[in-house]
């Protein structure tokens, strides 16, 4: 049995991405090929939670590839059919509102234009503090387009934070072959 190939795109939601680097290693064991792709903020920006090129190094390591950091380098991937499915965890506000409105100018959005144009499913892991106001209608809309599948999420800080959704890292395995059959796991829970 072929692999699958899976598509590994993160954002700038920097809070997560050691989840994301976790859910990485459980993906791999699960014998899943990983294809790493980074926005340009993802790829270049120093926060409190680590420095870009700490992050880019164990990405690297852990899916054993280069990632994907260029417009140059994030185009093929729907001509040359790279992903089965293509992954964004983390998602930002600011990436779901391109997808939405079909702008492609980050080697994430292009990615993901470049892969839909295939009829393959993409799988969005939202992580955005204002999912449930400004990003809210962005959100509904791509849960509505055709082969655009989402991670389950739900509030992460309903006092401190009312308006933020996280996606639940843990379902990714479930929620990617569940894309791959072409359904939807419940994508809101409490």
């Amino acid at each position: 049995m072929n692999r699958i190939k899976l598509g590994f795109a993160l954002c700038g939601s920097f809070c997560t991405f050691e989840k994301a680097k976790n859910e990485m290693n459980n993906l791999i064991k699960k014998e899943l090929e990983i294809f790493p792709i980074m926005s340009f903020n993802a790829y270049s920006t120093d926060t409190r939670f680590g420095k870009a090129s700490d992050h880019i190094d164990e990405i690297e390591e852990i899916c054993g590839k280069k990632i994907i950091s260029t417009l140059t380098d994030a185009e093929p991937v729907g001509p040359k059919k790279m992903f089965d499915v293509l992954l964004i965890e983390p998602c930002t506000g600011n990436t779901i509102a391109k997808l939405s409105a079909g702008i492609s100018d980050t080697p994430v959005t292009l990615a993901a234009k470049s892969h839909l144009r295939n009829d393959r499913p993409l799988l969005i892991a939202v992580s955005t503090n204002d999912a449930l106001s400004m990003a809210a209608t962005n959100i509904g809309k791509l849960m509505n387009n055709r082969n655009v599948y989402f991670v389950p999420m739900k509030q992460d800080d309903c006092e401190k934070k009312p308006r933020s959704v996280v996606a639940d890292f843990g379902k990714t395995y479930d929620a990617v072959i569940s894309a791959l059959n072409g359904k939807q796991l419940q994508p809101v829970y409490i």
